[in-house]
């Protein structure tokens, strides 16, 4: 049993919480036990398990035994639930017959980004593609929001040229656009652009679209959604548009 913080291997996840470690390494980490046993659903590769007895006697896979306090220490989580584990990240590919995608542009809340891909994975779209992100679908808090999906679901990191040569009609969600959400064809294959709700897309991003779309709001308070929100309206628009009688 690991009892000491000092231990190298205790080092190492915490190294794996900064986003260039994850990189450099093409690890994170998965942490509670609904996350590691999603993990493990999803085929992805563990290589390392942490458990503590005290937390989760009854843990069915295999793991190394830390003490509390060292799993306290490793987790990420203010209450860690007894395991966690070092995951190497999947290479993804775009699948090539996507009718639906969700690209998120320069999000910088890992909770968002989370939300977005479980969001996604809801609606069945072929992939999450992630352009100019402050935050990384690796972080702790963005695989906790997403439940699990950033485990199946498959997540690409793109650039701008890139999203513009796909052949799907590109639609951004924009405020003051001249057409609601409601007014587009979301029939034909679509990749929905989606940016952060405090700037929303930049110029450069909205050059490349086929069509701008505006979600109508009727509050007095609120001028724009969070970025999930919005992606779950536009995808699920899609969705009955798709699934509308006679289709």
């Amino acid at each position: 049993m690991i009892t000491s913080t000092e231990n190298p291997r205790v080092k190492e996840v915490l190294r794996l919480r900064k986003s260039r470690e994850r990189r450099r390494a093409g690890l994170f980490v998965a942490e509670g036990r609904r996350e590691v046993e999603r993990a493990i659903a999803a085929g992805l590769t563990l290589r390392e398990t942490y458990v503590a007895p005290e937390l989760l006697p009854d843990w069915p896979h295999r793991g190394d035994e830390v003490s509390a306090g060292v799993l306290a220490r490793m987790s990420y989580r203010a209450e860690p639930e007894g395991v966690l584990a070092v995951v190497e990240i999947p290479e993804r590919t775009l699948p090539a017959d996507s009718s639906l995608l969700l690209v998120a542009v320069a999000i910088e809340k890992p909770g968002n980004l989370g939300a977005m891909a479980r969001t996604a994975d809801a609606a069945g779209a072929g992939a999450l593609l992630v352009a100019d992100a402050t935050a990384d679908p690796w972080n702790p808090n963005a695989i906790r929001a997403s439940t699990g999906a950033v485990f199946t679901l498959p997540i690409v990191e793109v650039t701008r040229e890139e999203v513009a040569a796909l052949p799907q009609q590109k639609v951004a969600a924009v405020l003051g656009a001249p057409a609601p959400h409601t007014a587009a064809d979301l029939i034909r294959d679509t990749a929905f652009l989606v940016g952060a709700e405090d700037e929303g897309l930049g110029g450069d991003w909205r050059a490349i679209a086929d069509i701008e779309v505006e979600i109508p709001m009727r509050g007095a308070a609120a001028d724009s959604l969070n970025a999930s929100a919005a992606a779950a309206v536009l995808l699920f628009e899609a969705l009955r548009q798709r699934e509308a009688p006679g289709r």
